[in-house]
């Protein structure tokens, strides 16, 4: 599977708010940056590792926010990186436009990397 058709699942799966669809692109060891976990969980610093992380933060999120989407608006890949653009919409809040980073190797993501303001 090419890295475009990861992307593609990724953004599927959390549209659905698939869990186990999210997890299982994901090495065992991946990382995690996003600005919305130092906010919600200001010990990680905004950083987690392992999939246990990844499904307590998601499991979270998904919870929280019953209703959240996220809308493509554009995906590059090149070689083993994806730059994924996309609005974040939840009720309730206003829409927020995200770049996510996407390290793929051997067909799972070992590092994302979410960047806003």
């Amino acid at each position: 599977m090419n890295n475009r058709a990861i992307a593609l699942i990724w953004f599927a799966a959390f549209n659905e708010h698939d869990l186990e669809k999210l997890l299982s692109l994901y090495d065992e060891n991946a990382t995690h940056y996003s600005p919305k976990l130092k906010i919600h969980q200001p010990e990680t610093n905004g950083l987690i590792k392992g999939k246990a992380a990844l499904r307590n933060w998601w499991a979270d999120a998904f919870e929280r926010l019953p209703h959240l989407h996220y809308e493509v608006l554009r995906l590059t890949t090149e070689g083993e990186i994806v730059f994924m653009e996309y609005i974040r919409q939840t009720p309730g809040e206003a829409d927020l436009r995200v770049g996510e980073v996407l390290e793929i190797k051997e067909g799972k993501i070992v590092a994302s990397r979410v960047y806003h303001s």
